[in-house]
């Protein structure tokens, strides 16, 4: 089986937005080594398309692509559109395997590049797993695998609370 990343982002008219995500790739690439295939590609407004990107990871002999959406926050694009559109291009690709990650959200490494890129050391340590900071009582879970990390810390607070 040969594992594939494909790097998805929304796409730009700005060409030089557009060759970011390459960069991107290429750096991936360069850390997973040569037995990952690593492509990018756009959801729209640029070359290739997420059809493209996928069909170029079987091409290159892929049998499980891994779809990364390459945003911030789990919006409608990585939520909704994103999985749709590789769906309609995994239909074309019948025997792969696929799945597609939630977008960054909250993680330490994100924070310790705000910090970095703010000429501020990181002094703390972040919380293990990284927790939401969601208002209190919001239904909505905003932050993936942060909220339910919070939402099972918060369960596993109330019950030991609720035990004494």
């Amino acid at each position: 089986m040969s594992k594939a990343i494909l790097i998805i982002d929304h796409g730009s008219m700005r060409e030089a937005a557009n060759h970011m995500l390459d960069c991107v790739a290429a750096l991936v690439q360069q850390l997973a080594g040569d037995d990952v295939i690593v492509r990018a590609a756009h959801m729209e407004l640029a070359e290739p398309s997420i059809a493209q990107g996928f069909a170029d990871c079987v091409a290159a002999g892929a049998t499980e692509v891994v779809v990364f959406p390459y945003m911030l926050s789990p919006g409608k694009h990585s939520t909704r559109d994103i999985p749709r559109m590789v769906a309609a291009a995994a239909a074309r690709a019948p025997g792969v395997r696929y799945c597609v990650t939630p977008a960054f959200g909250v993680h330490e490494k994100l924070a310790e590049v705000v910090l970095e890129r703010s000429g501020v050391p990181v002094v703390g340590a972040a919380p293990q797993p990284a927790t939401c900071v969601r208002p209190a009582g919001a239904p909505e879970c905003w932050c993936d695998e942060a909220c339910r990390a919070s939402d099972a810390g918060a369960r596993d607070t109330a019950a030991a609370t609720s035990s004494r």
